[in-house]
């Protein structure tokens, strides 16, 4: 029988928040529920979680209710189970301003890059080698501040191009879970 694999969908909670560019995370996270039938999430102390099986492996989907900048918090348990090595088994799906909309990277390790929910997530796990898919929502014009971007929904072209993906993303996230991420970055990193 295979191990238990963490999805942990990096956002902000709150209405206000919940089509901004910043919970791409949370909104591949509820579609991975969705898909799987995993039902509703439910809170556990720092995070609202979904569980179940997707044989053989038994899923946990976390989306953390700390605010982005604090998003380590609810990976504490994570880091000090022995149940999962967070090298293989642990999956941080992230915005990136970096991409255009809808563009994904698979990393099996990297820096923050400047992303607050990264940095946090370093500082829990205490290491930065851990998978992360990184989904593009495109860069901030110029003169606008990079939190106003971050934190403002998409335009529904940009939005729908991010939406696009995700039946392709679930099929990513379960090649992650079956092959690890090298397999996952050789077929879906363009």
């Amino acid at each position: 029988m295979a191990g238990l694999k963490v999805i942990v969908g990096l956002g902000n909670p709150g209405k206000e928040y919940a089509l901004t560019r910043h919970n791409v995370g949370w909104w591949l996270v509820d579609a991975l529920a969705d898909s799987w039938g995993l039902g509703r999430f439910r809170l556990d102390k720092n995070a609202a979680v979904a569980q179940g099986r997707m044989e053989p492996h038994a899923v946990r989907l976390i989306k953390p209710q700390t605010y982005m900048n604090r998003s380590g918090a609810a990976l504490g348990p994570i880091a000090r189970m022995n149940a999962i090595d967070i090298t293989r088994d642990l999956l941080v799906v992230v915005d990136d301003v970096a991409l255009e909309p809808g563009v994904i990277r698979f990393r099996a390790t990297g820096s923050p890059g400047g992303h607050n929910g990264l940095k946090s997530v370093e500082q829990a796990l205490a290491t930065k080698d851990y998978p992360r898919l990184r989904i593009g929502v495109g860069a901030k014009p110029p003169a606008m501040d990079l939190a106003d971007w971050v934190l403002s929904p998409p335009p529904n072209a940009a939005r729908q191009a991010i939406l696009d993906r995700f039946p392709e993303l679930i099929d990513a996230v379960r090649l992650w879970m079956d092959e690890g991420v090298e397999a996952a970055m050789n077929r879906y990193n363009g």
